[in-house]
């Protein structure tokens, strides 16, 4: 599916926790999609594409990525995160989802997944923030930037010249970001730096601490898991 086909198919809903922009294709069970930090809901087009025709697969974008907006007074921790994405499911009334997510979006799924007990069918993370991994040291750097105030002014500068990205600050997030075709990149990196400074707020306030605290919860998790 090329991109501006994806564009086409993206919707916007209101929730209390702000609004959220997504994609819907396909029919079936709903497999619920959820992406991670410096890309969007985009990442899951390949195989929601293979998917939707034994799947309803549903992507949402994270606030001040792919097409959501963010505002400054937005909850972006991972329990603010995972209530959003609470309910952006009760706007679009899914109740039964198989849940999907990487990298830092796989850390949101972990705490929606153990509040949302009778939601989540099956849940499959894959290469994601994980207990003691978060930040994952390869991106700590960037995280360590964006505490001192000087990720932003790097974001803004890649935004006009995605290119960049591939060899600077977010180019350790992609496992083969020469593989990158331009366009996908563009549509990653100028979000981001359209929300530069919300950006950096979102990376120092998802907290470690956070999986900590539902450690307890996970132990007592039996809902069939995938880690990939």
């Amino acid at each position: 599916m090329d991109l501006r086909t994806w564009e086409d198919l993206r919707g916007r809903v209101s929730t209390a926790a702000g609004d959220v922009s997504y994609t819907d294709v396909g029919e079936g069970p709903v497999a619920l999609f959820v992406h991670g930090v410096g890309t969007n809901n985009l990442l899951w087009r390949k195989v929601m594409t293979e998917l939707a025709g034994e799947r309803r697969c549903v992507a949402p974008d994270l606030p001040g990525h792919g097409a959501s907006p963010v505002t400054p007074e937005q909850d972006l921790s991972l329990n603010g995160l995972a209530r959003l994405l609470e309910d952006f499911c009760d706007s679009l009334e899914l109740d039964e989802v198989d849940l999907v997510a990487n990298d830092t979006g796989g850390a949101v799924a972990q705490v929606f997944a153990v509040r949302q007990l009778g939601r989540v069918r099956t849940l499959t993370l894959t290469n994601c923030d994980t207990q003691g991994n978060l930040p994952p040291e390869a991106f700590r750097p960037v995280v360590e930037l964006a505490e001192r105030g000087k990720l932003a002014p790097l974001l803004v500068r890649l935004a006009a010249d995605p290119a960049r990205a591939r060899t600077g600050a977010l180019g350790g997030g992609y496992e083969h970001p020469e593989l990158l075709p331009d366009d996908v990149l563009a549509a990653f990196v100028r979000p981001v730096g359209a929300a530069a400074r919300q950006f950096e707020r979102l990376l120092t306030s998802v907290r470690g601490e956070e999986l900590d605290a539902i450690e307890p919860l996970l132990e007592e998790f039996r809902v069939p898991t995938l880690l990939v």
